[in-house]
């Protein structure tokens, strides 16, 4: 199975942390985030991974290289040039994630003990072109989905801002929080329109009418954005070794 880790941030709210060291490499009781990620990946049978890389580029080769890619086939995809935000990033990957088969993505700042062959397997049974783990958070955005938790819209509360396509029933709207980890059908590559830098929730909203992308509900699962400091203080305060695979 193949997955790709979204590290090219600039990890601009952990500054001035985050002046000195990639955000991926932020430590968690001793352990970067991106080890955390990349062990918790493999522990679940994700053996081809890509990690797209932009801020501290070179601290994050030699990170990879000293640790001999975890033992398993990790490949980077450049964009030192610029960051090209999640879809852009994605799509630019798609010389590696596209090979016909589901591969999921996660990005490097948030951990969680979410069984994630179990929500690939989830993905797999049911065909969409995309399921998004989601789970009611502290957040002022959040995506919109009905009673079956297909996905329609999104807003943000605090500023106003929506995008819904296609009107809902009160009763069957239901707000919730993106929690950064998806698995993705490569025909989604088919879809991107969108040039260079762009949001992979635009495409989501682009073609969510005609192709079914759903939530996958986490709420009995720990899960934390290491976004900042407080929520960084949050995570060390959690043992690593929570959010590996047990039964691996």
């Amino acid at each position: 199975m193949k997955a790709m880790i979204l590290a090219a941030g600039l990890g601009t709210r952990l500054r001035p942390l985050t002046e000195t060291v990639p955000k991926a490499l932020v430590k968690i009781n001793g352990r970067p985030i991106l080890e955390i990620i990349i062990l918790q990946l493999k522990s679940y049978g994700f053996s081809d991974i890509i990690i797209n890389l932009h801020h501290h580029y070179d601290l994050m080769i030699d990170f990879l290289r000293s640790n001999n890619n975890f033992g398993i086939n990790i490949q980077v995809s450049d964009e030192k040039d610029e960051v090209l935000d999640t879809g852009g990033g994605i799509k630019k990957a798609s010389w590696f994630l596209d090979d016909e088969k589901p591969f999921l993505i996660h990005n490097v700042d948030v951990l969680s003990d979410i069984n994630l062959k179990a929500m690939y397997d989830f993905h797999c049974e049911r065909h969409p072109l995309a399921t998004l783990a989601v789970k009611d958070k502290d957040s002022s955005r959040s995506l919109v989905f009905d009673h079956t938790y297909r996905l329609y819209g999104w807003e943000n509360s605090s500023t106003g801002e929506s995008r819904i396509v296609s009107a809902l029933e009160k009763s069957d709207k239901t707000n919730i929080g993106f929690c950064g980890i998806h698995v993705i059908e490569p025909v989604i590559f088919r879809h991107m329109e969108e040039k260079k830098k762009f949001s992979i929730i635009t495409t989501y909203m682009n073609v969510s009418l005609d192709h079914p992308i759903i939530g996958y509900p986490v709420e009995q699962n720990l899960w934390v954005d290491i976004g900042s400091f407080e929520k960084l203080e949050l995570a060390q305060s959690i043992d690593p070794q929570i959010y590996l695979n047990k039964e691996a």
